[in-house]
């Protein structure tokens, strides 16, 4: 498999989002919230420009963290050794932020949206620092973000990853792949709403069969006895 970041219409509206972010006007809101369905490549594009670009950090948020665990995590991406206080780790932030700019992205927020004090802690941040906020959740994610009206003011941008297209499914395929796929496997896939990890195992899968097989092109028969066998 080839090791290739395919540019879908989602990444190319990422990429607009955080360069109206970083280019903004004065006074004008530095928040953005990127959310959509499960396997519609938010994290995997949001890693992706993080490793391409030295103004951002990304922190993943886990279903036990705490605001403290939280601010520590945003201090080691910030490549410095977190305080022992709570304060201390968010003076950290503030002081690092102010002096080297960069994007923070919040992935997984939706573990985050149902307690007040995370958000209060992303709010104050931002207050404080002015650096662009990036979160990254789930489909309902934008819902949830209702029952804030004074965190929604400082949102620029609500950004949702939609469902590959055909012709974006097409496209993976050809930018990944060292086998070919018939236009009947490459619907398939389509019709069966894939999504991206869906999309690498099966080219890994699909690559293993043709070496050992010696074939040129995967067809139709190939795909849907691969998914039967994952059912």
């Amino acid at each position: 498999m080839k090791s290739k970041f395919v540019m879908t219409n989602n990444a190319k509206n990422f990429i607009t989002l955080t360069n109206n972010l970083l280019n903004r006007g004065k006074n004008v809101s530095g928040m953005a919230l990127v959310y959509g369905e499960p396997r519609v490549g938010k994290s995997h594009t949001a890693l992706w420009w993080v490793a391409n670009n030295d103004n951002a950090i990304h922190v993943q948020v886990t279903q036990t963290m705490t605001p403290r665990w939280l601010l520590s995590e945003i201090v080691k991406e910030l490549v410095e050794y977190p305080a022992a206080r709570t304060s201390d780790l968010f003076n950290q932030i503030v002081k690092s932020l102010i002096l080297d700019p960069k994007i923070l992205m919040i992935d997984e927020v939706d573990y985050l949206i149902d307690k007040r004090k995370f958000i209060e802690v992303l709010r104050d941040i931002y207050d404080r620092t002015k650096t662009p906020i990036i979160m990254i959740g789930m489909g309902v994610a934008n819902k949830k973000l209702e029952q804030y009206k004074h965190f929604k003011d400082r949102l620029l941008a609500f950004l949702r990853f939609k469902p590959f297209e055909l012709k974006e499914i097409d496209l993976f395929i050809k930018e990944l792949s060292e086998v070919n796929f018939s236009p009947e496997a490459i619907d398939f896939l389509f019709k069966m709403k894939v999504g991206f990890r869906q999309i690498v195992n099966i080219i890994d899968r699909v690559e293993i069969i043709a070496h050992a097989n010696d074939l040129t092109e995967i067809n139709l028969n190939i795909v849907t006895k691969l998914f039967k066998e994952g059912d």
